[in-house]
């Protein structure tokens, strides 16, 4: 991460908490039926830590789609009452194994939280959010419909064989076709 210009660091380093994260290999591979079932381990010590104040557990991303390829990351989608009362949750959820990693106030008050194997992500937004919404959608959408979960896991592979500077520069370049599939969703729904 050290080109100053790069508009996707510059931002990284508005919202990273602690260092940021070594370059890696973007990696896809093939659905993993053991996925669903280590959401459901992730859920049940999320739910057992914060209780009431977690309004919804979602399993979200590529491992919530069965048989879409992705990258072996559990994404988890936690709705809490306020996700800028970081005190509600956070404290709550390191015994837990999580760690606070993205602080985003200015974009629906978004918090990530992760493993320190990284192989889970904890997307923490307040109710009423548009973004849950938005998650939940494309989710639902990519499970029902073959064709776009055929061009969303093209897409990635596609993508996944170039070099990126950070994970980020991935996600980013998969905008233009997330945008496109939840633009047919919203007409499907």
């Amino acid at each position: 991460m050290n080109d100053p210009d790069d508009p996707i660091i510059a931002r990284s380093r508005e919202v990273l908490v602690g260092e940021p994260a070594q370059k890696v290999k973007i990696v896809i591979v093939d659905y993993d039926a053991r996925w669903p079932a280590r959401f459901e381990l992730e859920r049940a010590k999320i739910a057992a830590v914060l209780g009431p104040s977690a309004l919804a557990i979602e399993h979200i991303g590529s491992t919530s789609v069965p048989g879409l390829a992705a990258k072996p990351i559990i994404d988890i989608l936690l709705v809490v009452p306020d996700s800028s009362d970081e005190a509600a949750y956070v404290l709550a959820l390191a015994p837990a194994g999580y760690e606070l990693r993205v602080r985003e106030p200015d974009w629906h008050e978004h918090r990530m939280l992760r493993t320190p194997e990284g192989d889970v992500h904890l997307h923490v937004f307040s109710d009423g959010s548009s973004e849950i919404d938005r998650h939940l959608l494309f989710r639902d959408w990519i499970r029902s419909n073959g064709a776009d979960r055929a061009l969303y896991e093209a897409t990635k592979r596609r993508l996944a064989q170039q070099d990126w500077p950070t994970g980020q520069h991935y996600a980013e370049a998969k905008t233009e076709v997330v945008e496109a599939i939840l633009g047919r969703a919203r007409g499907g729904a």
